[in-house]
């Protein structure tokens, strides 16, 4: 069942799946919306679970956040939508961007079980070359105007941010470039070790955007976490295992089908 909601102005669209008394709340990563995941949240979808599988804002056909949010913003709105539904104690499932939120909602509220795939929060090493090309961007937005003027400038800067920046980035709109350009930056690490909830860490061992290091990291600092990976998967990993991801989530949520 496809629904729709107000919060705060913004219009959220989400997809309802099951009748069970578990709530489950499913969250895609950047770029992606919910049917991306929709293997995710069938695997959740049980006897004894309601499954909610979120178009986040600014993705699907979900209204786009009013300014540039960071990953506390995004996670308000959707413990605002946990509380406008009446959901308590969710099981919170993220991939990728998703992931984020999840961490930090699962930090803060009471969660029944969480569940990370291919998850971001850790705030990735950069390179020299990587901070070269940022600062030298950077340094070309205030330089540029003054010498080629406003508008050549704005031009030329836009097709510079277009080649130095991910496809993502250059797809984006002005607000979705500047939230993804904040969130990439927000590190979550001291949020680990405040997540009581029991946690399943799905991940593919070749993944370069959210590397296997992070999956082991945050199986040592969240108390209660158990890492699965897949040998050859990248960073979506549960689209290359779809069979072996079902059985692993339908166990760890103890679904009977």
């Amino acid at each position: 069942m496809d629904g729709t909601i107000e919060i705060d102005g913004l219009k959220l669209s989400y997809y309802r799946s099951g009748n069970g008394a578990q709530p489950v709340i499913a969250m895609h990563g950047w770029g992606c919306k919910a049917s991306t995941i929709a293997l995710l949240a069938a695997a959740a979808t049980g006897p004894d679970t309601t499954v909610y599988n979120l178009d986040l804002p600014g993705f699907g056909t979900s209204d786009e956040p009013p300014a540039s949010w960071g990953i506390m913003d995004y996670t308000r709105f959707v413990e605002a939508f946990a509380d406008r539904m009446g959901i308590e104690r969710p099981v919170l499932i993220g991939h990728s961007f998703g992931g984020r939120i999840a961490i930090a909602y699962a930090a803060e509220r009471p969660t029944s079980k969480l569940i990370l795939v291919d998850a971001a929060g850790i705030k990735p090493r950069r390179s020299l070359k990587y901070y070269f090309k940022v600062y030298s961007f950077k340094a070309a937005k205030h330089i540029l105007p003054l010498v080629a003027g406003k508008t050549r400038g704005a031009r030329i800067i836009d097709r510079m941010r277009g080649k130095a920046g991910s496809s993502d980035y250059a797809a984006a709109s002005p607000v979705m470039r500047a939230i993804m350009s904040r969130v990439v930056n927000e590190d979550l690490t001291h949020k680990l070790s405040s997540i009581p909830s029991p946690t399943l860490l799905i991940w593919g061992e070749e993944d370069t955007a959210t590397p296997l290091s992070d999956a082991r990291k945050m199986e040592r600092l969240i108390p209660d976490a158990g890492l699965v990976s897949y040998p050859g998967c990248g960073h979506y990993s549960f689209l290359e295992r779809p069979a072996q991801t079902r059985a692993v989530i339908e166990n760890f949520l103890n679904i009977k089908r």
